[in-house]
């Protein structure tokens, strides 16, 4: 609390030297309220040491602190508002009051400047348009005070004649007036106005009120708690004995002490009803600053006025136009709020007489600032959503610390970081700041228990408090988990030549692994089985698997697995083949996703060699003699092996191994499958044909031909089609030769991928089609 000191020596005797100066424009504002007047004087300009004067009709008389309270002169310092603030009662001593309806006010402001008495003259006149109330209780910040007009009807039987013969005895010297006061049962001895002046009352009239005006804490004051609040009651009668009437008064001040309590959202103040046991609440207004609001636009602005238990509550929201708060630092963020409380209640008697009561309280609090960091990171996006709230609007964000690595505001233009400000209607104010995870400062941590890896950001803000620039830093650590293969940018594209996959994976030490059939994929592999891989800045298709720069093949594992359909699937339209891309976990092999694409793959000649023993071969009759053919007729070595699809001159054969004739032979590390298509020409020409069908395996990867064993390869065979000429129309393959332009269909990397199919499933991912010389 220290931070908010602020000492101002209120004068009490004046230096040596005095002048008269004219106040410079811009320090001083003077203002007509409903029921006081108001000064208010910069304090940058009075300096430390200063003092209100009241000027009278002989003299000049210092406002000090107990000759204010006595007369109706407050006098506070606004430290947060850097001002000094004079209250003045329209019925405080030194006013000249006209018919209750003029006031005129002159008042001094004496400061020392350059160790000279300077003195200022401030006078003002005020006509307030609130008609005065039959009684008016006022609790002020240092006094409490009690106004009526001269037709209220009292209890004691006072009347308006009666109230004539009062002010007349009140101006005689000869008056014997007297004042008794009441503690609850107790009744103190009478005592004389000059005695009670002595003891800091005041009781004067006015052309048509009585007033009665004392300090708080005085030694006929009744201290108590009525339903819990602290209360302060000031009960008096004013009487007179006139030859044989008594002229009597009674005068009540009863004034809610509570000093508010902050609840974290409100400022809350009560006052019990009760004051006034006899008077019914009719009214009740509520403001800051002197400016009241009536209870239902008050509400509307945040404010709460609730009863519970005979009690009013009070609830003034933090951001209510009118309070006065300041950050400053201890340690912690920590914010001090003011609030200058005005507080009105209209209430009537039993005789439904008007009773207007106003009480002016300051209340402070010290709240810890609720400034904070929220992690609104979204995955997908790939960065760091951060964002920092209620963040008070005399402190502004000057910095931003990454990982140790201190960004200044505004970011520079090229920075990958961004910073965005939003201004809220509370006053306060939040960032929004983005790192993306690629950013260098971003720390990156591979948890390979849980398969995944965690990204690590250390925020420090750097914010300063205005105007002092004071620093303050508010800190917060985040973490977010790559992730899965699955959210990743994947991209998948049919080519004549095959499928291509674009993978974008982050980081480099990804920790999931890619494979082919539980073969984890490498270069060497990828290069074994036709895959084609690149790294492209930015990310883009090249063959069958173009990988994003961001994915280091030679560091990732790569799970690829074949699905396609069985050999009946093929016709002479085509075949469909199925890429699939699946990621596992690098230890237990535990699939987490997968990722496929199924192309639709057309040519006019083809052949398929499974690993079952099944072969399918399409080829037009059209490019081995163009005389006419009737594809019907056409068969293999056994002639009871016909074409299973046939449409114009393209025919269709789908065989086993096994069977139709099929002849093998063993060369070197290679063994060949062989079988012939025959046909029948339509017009015989001097040179004929042959169609030879070629299914190739690896010797190590394929039983003995002599073997009874069922035909059962682990990998796919490599197949040919060979047209050769025929001088002698052999009936075998044994006749056959080599021609002088064979047509070689080359599956690659189709028949490469179908080396790693089991069973009875082959797969097309890139089909080739080439011209041998």
């Amino acid at each position: 609390m220290s931070n908010f000191c602020l000492c101002v020596t209120i004068l009490v005797s004046a230096c040596s030297v005095v002048q008269s100066a004219v106040i410079p424009d811009g320090v001083l504002h003077m203002e007509c309220r409903e029921r006081y007047f108001m000064v208010t004087v910069d304090l940058s300009f009075t300096g430390e040491e200063l003092r209100f004067e009241a000027v009278g009709e002989n003299n000049v008389y210092p406002i000090t602190e107990q000759y204010g309270a006595q007369h109706g002169y407050t006098v506070q310092v606004l430290p947060l508002k850097g001002l000094v603030e004079l209250r003045a009662s329209y019925v405080s001593l030194h006013t000249e009051n006209k018919d209750d309806k003029m006031f005129m006010f002159r008042f001094n402001l004496f400061v020392v400047r350059d160790d000279e008495a300077v003195t200022y003259a401030m006078n003002e006149t005020c006509f307030p348009s609130l008609p005065w109330s039959p009684r008016e209780v006022t609790c002020e910040a240092n006094y409490m005070e009690v106004n009526i007009r001269s037709d209220v009807t009292c209890s004691s039987g006072t009347s308006k004649d009666d109230w004539n013969a009062l002010k007349t005895a009140h101006s005689s010297t000869t008056s014997d007036w007297q004042v008794m006061f009441q503690q609850g049962e107790t009744k103190h001895l009478p005592m004389t106005l000059s005695e009670a002046s002595m003891q800091g009352y005041t009781f004067y009239l006015t052309d048509g009120r009585l007033v009665f005006r004392t300090p708080y804490g005085q030694p006929h004051s009744l201290y108590s708690e009525v339903n819990g609040v602290p209360v302060e009651v000031v009960q008096v009668t004013i009487y007179s004995r006139q030859s044989w009437v008594v002229l009597m008064v009674d005068l009540v001040a009863a004034c809610s002490m509570d000093v508010g309590l902050s609840d974290g959202i409100h400022m809350v103040w009560e006052t019990p009803d009760m004051l006034y046991p006899t008077f019914s609440i009719v009214k009740v207004a509520v403001g800051l600053d002197g400016d009241l609001l009536d209870q239902l636009t008050a509400e509307e602005h945040g404010y709460m006025v609730l009863k519970h238990d005979s009690v009013f509550q009070i609830s003034v929201p933090f951001d209510a136009d009118g309070r006065h708060r300041k950050s400053f630092v201890n340690d912690s963020l920590f914010e001090f709020y003011i609030f200058h409380l005005y507080f009105e209640q209209i209430l009537l008697d039993e005789d439904q007489v008007e009773t207007r009561f106003r009480l002016h309280r300051t209340m402070a609090t010290v709240v810890q600032c609720p400034i904070f960091t929220e992690n609104r990171t979204v995955l997908a996006e790939m960065a760091f959503t951060i964002y920092l709230g209620e963040v008070p609007e005399d402190v502004v964000l000057v910095a931003v610390h990454l990982n140790g690595e201190s960004y200044g505001l505004p970011f520079a233009t090229q920075s990958s970081h961004s910073i965005t400000k939003v201004t809220y209607a509370n006053n306060t104010q939040g960032y929004t700041l983005k790192v993306p995870f690629a950013h260098p400062m971003v720390e990156e941590k591979m948890i390979k228990e849980e398969a995944v890896l965690q990204l690590l950001l250390h925020i420090k803000f750097t914010l300063i408090i205005l105007p002092e620039n004071t620093t303050y830093f508010h800190q917060a650590a985040f973490t977010a988990l790559a992730p899965h293969l699955s959210s990743l940018d994947i991209n998948a594209s049919c080519l004549d030549s095959g499928i291509s996959f674009t993978l974008a994976l982050h980081p480099s030490n990804h920790p999931w692994q890619l494979a082919v059939c539980s073969t984890v994929l490498t270069t060497e592999l990828a290069a074994q089985h036709g895959y084609i891989m690149s790294n492209n800045r930015p990310a883009a298709a090249a063959g069958c698997a173009a990988l994003h720069d961001r994915l280091h093949v030679q560091r990732e594992k790569v799970i690829a697995e074949m699905f396609s359909q069985t050999s009946k699937n093929a016709t002479l339209k085509g075949f469909s083949g199925t890429f699939a891309i699946s990621v596992q976990h690098p230890d237990s092999s535990e699939v987490h996703s997968c990722f496929t694409k199924t192309c639709q793959f057309s040519r006019s000649e083809y052949i398929l060699c499974s690993t079952n023993s099944w072969v399918t071969v399409t080829i037009d009759l059209l490019t081995v003699i163009n005389t006419g053919v009737d594809p019907a007729r056409t068969h293999l070595l056994d002639k009871n092996c016909r074409p299973k699809e046939t449409e114009g001159t393209r025919v269709q054969f789908s065989f086993s191994l096994n069977r139709c004739g099929t002849t093998v032979k063993v060369d070197g590390d290679t063994m060949t499958y062989e079988n012939e298509i025959f046909f029948t020409e339509l017009v015989s020409t001097s040179v004929s044909k042959r169609l030879m069908v070629r299914c190739s395996y690896p010797v190590e990867r394929h039983p003995d031909p002599s073997s009874s064993m069922t035909f059962q390869a682990d990998t796919t065979g490599i197949g040919t089609i060979v047209r050769k000429d025929r001088e002698d129309h052999p009936t075998g393959p044994s006749a056959a030769h080599e021609g002088r332009r064979p047509l070689h269909i080359n599956l690659n990397p189709i028949q490469r991928f179908l080396n790693h199919i089991r069973g009875q499933y082959l797969q097309g991912f890139q089909l080739r089609v080439t011209s041998s010389p």
